[in-house]
Parts: C-alpha cells; sequence; structure tokens
C-alpha cells in the first residue's frame, strides 16, 4: 500500500501508523488545522472495483461534536469528511505528489442520517486521471456490509504543482 506519507515532505504534516486490518493512521500533525475537527481518522486500500479503479476507504467515528440538533451527523461533518477523503484516497493510489492541489468541484447528495458513534466511510473510487485532473465518485456508508448509505457524491482534484501560486 502507498500510504502517501512518503512522498517528498508528507512524512512531516500526516500520521500514517498501521493499525492492523490493513488500516492506517491518517490525520494531520497539526492539531490547529481544519482536519482536528473530524480526526482521527484512518485509512485503508479496498480492492479495486469490477473494472480495475482503484478504491479507498476514509473512516471517522462521529461524536456528539459532530451531531446535529437531531442527534445525527451534521451534514458539514459529512461534508468535510468527502472532501478529506478524496485527498487521502488520492494520495493513497499514488496520484498526489505536489503541494497546492485543490478540490475544483465537489457534488454530494444526502441519502439518510449518518448515526454517531458509529464508524462513518467515505468509499472514493477514483474515475478517471489526467496530467492535471483526478474525477473521483464514491458513497457515505455506515453498519455491516455498508447497508446504511448516507451520502453520495463525485469531485474533482486539480493537482497542484511545486511552483508558487501568483496572486493579483
Amino acid at each position: 500500500m502507498n500510504d502517501g506519507a512518503e512522498q517528498k515532505g508528507h512524512r512531516e504534516h500526516f500520521t500514517a501508523e498501521e493499525l492492523g486490518g490493513g488500516w492506517r493512521s491518517w490525520d494531520l500533525n497539526d492539531s490547529t488545522r481544519f482536519n482536528s475537527a473530524i480526526e482521527p481518522l484512518m485509512v485503508r486500500v479496498d480492492p479495486p472495483t469490477e473494472d480495475g479503479r482503484p478504491r479507498a476507504r476514509v473512516r471517522m467515528v462521529p461524536e456528539r461534536k459532530h451531531s446535529n440538533l437531531g442527534d445525527n451527523v451534521h451534514g458539514a461533518a459529512i461534508v468535510s469528511l468527502v472532501d478529506i477523503a478524496l485527498f487521502t484516497a488520492c494520495h493513497q493510489f499514488g496520484s498526489l505528489s505536489a503541494a497546492r492541489s485543490v478540490t475544483l468541484d465537489l457534488s454530494l447528495q444526502f441519502v439518510g442520517a449518518g448515526r454517531l458513534g458509529e464508524p462513518l466511510d467515505a468509499v472514493v473510487e477514483m474515475i478517471r486521471q489526467t496530467k492535471r485532473l483526478i474525477f473521483l465518485r464514491g458513497l457515505v456508508v455506515q453498519g455491516e456490509d455498508d447497508r446504511h448509505i448516507v451520502a453520495s457524491f463525485s469531485g474533482t482534484i486539480r493537482k497542484g504543482t511545486e511552483a508558487p501560486l501568483l496572486r493579483s
């Protein structure tokens, strides 16, 4: 498995410790960043799709701080998980090696309520990759055999470059 952290400069930013069962930790080392709102996270590379596309699973366990007034997982926590999962999965696929990558678009459809205290997984599969773009899709799921679908999503990442960004 490519834990993504071995790429230049990543080990200093992320944990990627073996947790067993194919899972690795995937948390920022800087707890003052946004990711800490939904960490701890875990990642696992799943078997590829039937047609050979790579697939990874990013997991959080939602707590009360991730809840809405209905005692379900807040939609913002789910969207945050998905956005972070897009990048985490791409690291596992070996598709991101440069800094400054960004989400170009993210479409998410809520299908069911997320349950607190139960692992919440974003299962990400790569649809296509070009020199500059990565197209992804997936489901947010809970429960045995991923039976409870919380959301479906698709997104596009623009790969970054090492060159500094121009400011206007």
